[in-house]
């Protein structure tokens, strides 16, 4: 019986923009939300009847996301009820050229 020398090696991290940017907007709900603040600002309700399927839990939880991220800002105005709004930053703005783009492919070959 022979003895081995082998030692495994730690696994290759390859950085990938592409994984990246799916870790970003690749939440199941994200793309829709986005979808609608491409269209400007909106409430938390706005976005709610825009997207029916989605739970309220769910859409806070990928506004957050989206907000950690720095793909959107959240406004919140002190009123009563307090409302609260949100925004696409400018690099939620760049993401519109990539859905388009998305969209044309759709398009094409679906």
């Amino acid at each position: 019986m022979s003895t081995s020398n082998y030692v495994p090696k730690e696994p290759v991290i390859i950085d990938c923009n592409i994984e990246k940017t799916l870790n970003v907007i690749g939440g199941k709900w994200a793309f829709l939300v986005l979808r609608e603040l491409f269209c400007g600002t909106r409430r938390f309700g706005e976005l709610q009847r825009l997207i029916p399927a989605v739970s309220p839990r769910a859409l806070t939880s990928t506004l957050r996301h989206l907000e950690e991220q720095g793909v959107l800002e959240r406004h919140v105005f002190p009123t009563v009820p307090v409302t609260v709004e949100y925004t696409l930053t400018p690099k939620g703005e760049d993401l519109h050229e990539m859905f388009k783009e998305m969209k044309l492919w759709a398009a094409k070959w679906t």
